[in-house]
């Protein structure tokens, strides 16, 4: 499945994973990830609410970058 939205960031030995993937009962699933644990997890089936979810990721995205984190190049 491709993914709607993914970043993933590192800070010393901390990584934190955000993603936003289709899901197979015709909706997506939101992830956000804290060292392989999901501390995060919401369904949507509404494509409104998925892009009110990625912009919410985008900032808190944005917050790490700017207090260090950097970003891991996504494969593919």
């Amino acid at each position: 499945m491709t993914a709607v939205f993914r970043k993933t960031l590192v800070r010393e030995f901390h990584v934190r994973s955000f993603e936003i993937v289709p899901d197979s009962a015709s909706g997506w699933q939101v992830f956000e990830r804290e060292d392989e644990r999901v501390f995060h997890r919401q369904r949507y089936t509404d494509w409104h609410r998925v892009e009110r979810a990625a912009m919410l990721l985008e900032q808190v995205v944005g917050d790490l970058l700017r207090d260090g984190w950097h970003e891991l190049p996504t494969a593919g």
